[in-house]
């Protein structure tokens, strides 16, 4: 198993109510996994918490095998859900940054994903568009020969087009020993590439889970259409 969660808690600070309370999960090498549910019911806590920048109130967390750690850090590559970059540094400076920072950076294979999509390298941030700078981030974290890979909200604010790129460069960038785990609530752009879900309910919960092509062919529905009835809004009085 490439990641490993057990009785897994958190806490919002001040007030003591639980993002996520009692989470057991396990996850295995060599997948592409939805980590799908509705906005604030813990997803990014939980991708936090997997790269050591949150500690959980209790339980334990373990990749592949380490515990969080410069061990585990070391196996992650973490797309967060906004851009993190200084907006004044060029894209060459930060290819830079990569190839300094990780020792499992390709930086030949991020120049010619760059080239594909004729960026200039000599460009700043703050000059290129909100899709151009998802991708220049995407291609930077994908560029890592990864253990796992932790991608929070990649698509999240880009056009389609930019979408379909984005999720061609996810497949044809990670290695059949590594995995993906992506974190979002547009189901329907995302569910063909994976291979396994896990349904998140509010409190940190898990609702469902399972291998994507099984479900969808025993349920004869799409992820989307299951995802939508298992979160269903129902106002009060109805």
């Amino acid at each position: 198993m490439i990641l490993e969660c057990e009785n897994l808690s958190a806490k919002y600070r001040g007030s003591g109510t639980y993002v996520l309370q009692n989470l057991n999960f396990s996850l295995p090498a060599g997948k592409i996994i939805g980590l799908l549910g509705p906005n604030g019911c813990g997803k990014t806590t939980l991708i936090k918490m997997i790269c050591g920048l949150l500690t959980p109130a209790s339980g334990t967390i373990r990749v592949d095998g380490s515990l969080p750690g410069p061990e585990s850090a070391a196996k992650i590559s973490y797309l967060p859900e906004r851009t993190y970059f200084d907006p004044t540094m060029r894209v060459n400076e930060l290819l830079d940054y990569f190839a300094d920072f990780y020792a499992d950076f390709r930086r030949e294979n991020a120049e010619r994903m760059m080239a594909e999509l004729r960026i200039d390298a000599k460009a700043r941030l703050k000059t290129l568009s909100k899709g151009t700078r998802e991708k220049v981030q995407l291609i930077l974290v994908m560029s890592r020969n990864a253990k796992l890979y932790l991608l929070d909200e990649p698509i999240a604010g880009v056009d389609p087009a930019s979408r379909d790129y984005i999720l061609r460069t996810i497949l044809q960038n990670y290695s059949p020993d590594s995995s993906i785990i992506i974190t979002t609530h547009l189901i329907r752009d995302v569910e063909t590439i994976l291979d396994e879900f896990v349904f998140m309910g509010f409190g940190g919960q898990i609702v469902a889970s399972g291998n994507a092509d099984a479900v969808r062919e025993k349920e004869g529905r799409t992820l989307d259409d299951i995802f939508r009835e298992v979160f269903r809004y129902v106002p009060q009085g109805i």
